[in-house]
């Protein structure tokens, strides 16, 4: 494909339509993203394996921009963040160093187990969303006895693992822990997860994986450049509309995330 486009339209032509091409779909898949609080990877990662990018280097390249998704969002709705920032420094704590064992042990893991169970929670985490009407569109400030804290920064060390392993839909995880552990709505847990998931775990993700090898500067660019903005404007027509809308974005980022991670696992399979 990459070389039919090549030879029909001239290498400075094609160059253009690439670049445009990783803009439009960077943009649009983390505008999607912004509103749902995660899921970016499920249109842009695909996208820059099909375009030539070896998968790694895809990936870290999806990472680092996802660090300008969340630059983007947390920028737009910074003041969302409140008085949470307690809850994003345990987010860090404990949450980085499963990241960082996640990316070390990949390659002993198998992915298609690890794709086919993020999968099977993706979904149920739409089902579960969808029969709550009233989840996350309330924010409350829920207090925790020691029991919840532990499970808490358990349930956070685990998806970063999956986060530093596999990443898709690991920000999804991370915006519901957040509304069912602490009452928060869905603009402020989705906040919340820009800030530390979407900035501080994909760096470390990404600042890992970029060891594989290098991504053209003209695609990295366009990326980290429709990540930003679509980020940005994501964040501000979440605002525009509430929660509601959030709400709806969410489950249904969260069927796609979870369907195309069976479809991976199954093909892993066969």
């Amino acid at each position: 494909m990459t070389y039919l486009l090549t030879k029909s339209l001239g290498s400075i032509d094609y160059f253009i339509f690439k670049s445009v091409y990783i803009f439009l779909i960077s943009f649009f898949s983390n505008t999607f993203s912004a509103i749902s609080g995660g899921g970016a990877g499920l249109l842009q990662l695909p996208a820059l394996i099909l375009s030539g990018v070896p998968y790694y280097q895809a990936l870290a390249s999806h990472k680092l921009a996802t660090v300008a998704l969340g630059i983007g969002g947390s920028l737009r709705n910074y003041k969302s963040l409140g008085n949470d920032i307690s809850v994003a420094w345990q987010i860090l704590i404990f949450g980085l160093p499963g990241v960082i064992l996640g990316s070390s042990i990949i390659e002993y893991i198998s992915e298609k187990y690890l794709y086919l169970i993020l999968g099977i929670i993706s979904i149920l985490l739409a089902f579960y969303s969808y029969l709550k009407p009233e989840l996350g569109l309330s924010s409350g400030n829920n207090k925790l006895n020691l029991v919840h804290k532990i499970r808490f920064i358990i349930l956070i060390f685990l998806i970063g693992i999956l986060n530093g392993s596999i990443s898709s839909g690991t920000g999804l995880l991370v915006t519901i822990l957040l509304i069912k552990t602490f009452e928060m709505d869905f603009l402020r847990a989705i906040s919340m997860t820009f800030f530390t998931v979407g900035i501080f775990w994909n760096f470390v993700g990404a600042v890992y994986l970029a060891r594989i090898g290098s991504v053209p500067s003209n695609i990295l660019i366009a990326l980290l450049i429709g990540s930003f903005t679509g980020g940005y404007f994501g964040a501000h027509l979440s605002k525009l509309n509430g929660n509601l809308l959030i709400k709806k974005t969410f489950i249904t980022f969260c069927i796609l995330v979870g369907i195309s991670l069976l479809f991976k696992s199954i093909n892993s399979f066969l």
